[in-house]
């Protein structure tokens, strides 16, 4: 199994990887399929089901398919350019992908929220068609937002989990016991695993260009963050806070009498910076989506700001170590908070900080492995109930909570051998369950928990 540090951390806009990359992407790889047909096209349609339909205006669903149909993708989006494009398509009623001509597409008419249909593969699904100069369905295919801004084809899907069909890694783990075996066996960080299977792939100059970017994208979020305020978009009339929590913090420093748990609050706006960025449709990068984009950020400039020692030559180590541990959840459980709730995201977003935190503080494999163990633990069982479906509440808090879990689990692993009770493995599997077990109404739909019981205007 690989799943490289590239696929666990992508660039990306705000405020969604499932609900606004993942339909990106869909239409991206829809537009693919387009080109490579030997029919002629005049006109797209789409409907969102499951989740997506539930909470995809707060998400920004409707905004990604319609410019994902355009042409536009995660990865190279710009904000000035897609505001004018949705504004001639309200106005043509039709989309101009690159090599594919003028084609009528009427959001009004031709993007459909369908509440009453679940497509059987996921909660996310979509269905992307394209129609003749009649009118006539002449492609139709289903996607899936598995979570992530990873996406598959209904027929991916019934096949099973995404094969990789590259050339064979040296490390290929597929679970957390496999990965402290070969550690063992080799005498290698897990990290070092890790930058041998991706310099096996794209080698070490792509790799180190790459992790690089990936903190670039991460740290100016924070920075963003940490001096815009103002009001959220959406309705909720949800109030930044980060600026104004970082300019007391500071403001506080050097003081005699700061207690010494204000370091949470350090963390907190951290993490809360980024999410707030992500809230209002800026760039952010999936850690390992974009709901939970601000637990490894907060923790990778925690330990760069306040902890002694911390260089940032050893962001790619903290970067690979997380990714490791990301991938697993991934292949062995779900990081889709409409598939597990928010045990999936902000859970494992915990655990991935909380070992790369854990690795760059010296800790043994067996430390690491302990670490992620008990970041995930402490988040199982936990709902995805965003109010009015919008990624606000209690999303930007709750990436705070994980950053500071992850900083205590990391903590806790550090002050002991690495010999612990519940394995890793064991803990994601309990995860997968609890996420199979839990209502769907508690799953990204807005339907269950805060969702219900907290005024949505």
């Amino acid at each position: 199994m690989f799943l490289s540090v590239f696929d666990m951390f992508k660039i990306g806009v705000g405020p969604s990887s499932s609900h606004t990359m993942g339909p990106m992407v869909a239409a991206a790889r829809f537009l693919d399929m387009m080109r490579a047909s030997p029919f002629r096209f005049a006109g797209l349609r789409a409907s969102l089901h499951g989740s997506l339909a539930f909470t995809g205006v707060g998400h920004a669903t409707d905004r990604a398919t319609i410019l994902g149909l355009a042409g536009f993708r995660p990865d190279s989006y710009d904000a000035e350019a897609a505001e004018a494009a949705l504004a001639r398509i309200r106005e043509t009623r039709q989309v101009c992908p690159e090599g594919l001509g003028n084609l009528g597409f009427d959001p009004d008419t031709d993007l459909v929220f369908d509440y009453d249909r679940s497509l059987p593969g996921h909660a996310n699904g979509m269905v992307l068609m394209a129609t003749d100069a009649q009118g006539d369905v002449t492609l139709r295919q289903v996607f899936y937002s598995i979570g992530g801004g990873f996406v598959m084809t209904e027929e991916e899907l019934a096949a099973g989990k995404a094969t990789d069909d590259g050339p064979p890694v040296p490390y290929p783990f597929k679970t957390a016991a496999e990965m402290l075996e070969m550690a063992r066996a080799n005498g290698k960080t897990i990290a070092a695993m890790k930058r041998a299977n991706e310099v096996s792939r794209n080698g070490a100059a792509g790799l180190a260009k790459g992790t690089a970017r990936i903190w670039e994208v991460m740290n100016a979020c924070i920075d963003r963050g940490l001096t815009t305020d103002g009001t959220l978009p959406g309705g909720l009339k949800v109030r930044r806070r980060a600026k104004a929590i970082h300019d007391a913090l500071q403001a506080e420093r050097g003081l005699n009498l700061t207690p010494p748990h204000t370091i949470n609050d350090w963390m907190s706006t951290y993490a809360m910076a980024v999410n707030e960025e992500n809230a209002a449709g800026g760039q952010v990068v999936t850690a390992p989506t974009n709901g939970a984009a601000g637990v490894v950020p907060a923790v990778i400039r925690y330990w760069l700001d306040h902890v002694p020692g911390a260089s940032a030559s050893r962001i790619e180590e903290f970067l690979l170590t997380a990714a490791a541990i990301g991938g697993l959840v991934k292949y062995n459980a779900s990081i889709s908070g409409a598939e597990a709730g928010c045990q999936a995201e902000v859970g494992s977003a915990s655990a991935m900080a909380a070992a790369g935190l854990c690795a760059v503080m010296g800790g043994t494999p067996e430390q690491v492995e302990n670490a992620a163990e008990i970041a995930l633990e402490h988040h199982l069982g936990m709902t995805c109930d965003p109010v009015k479906g919008l990624v606000q509440v209690p999303c930007i808090e709750r990436n705070g909570l994980g950053a500071i879990k992850a900083v205590s689990a990391a903590s806790l692993a550090l002050r002991g051998d690495g010999t612990h009770l519940v394995p890793l493995d064991a803990c994601i599997e309990t995860m997968r369950q609890t996420g199979s077990d839990m209502s769907e109404k508690y799953k990204e739909t807005s339907l269950g928990g805060l969702a219900v019981n907290v005024p949505n205007c």
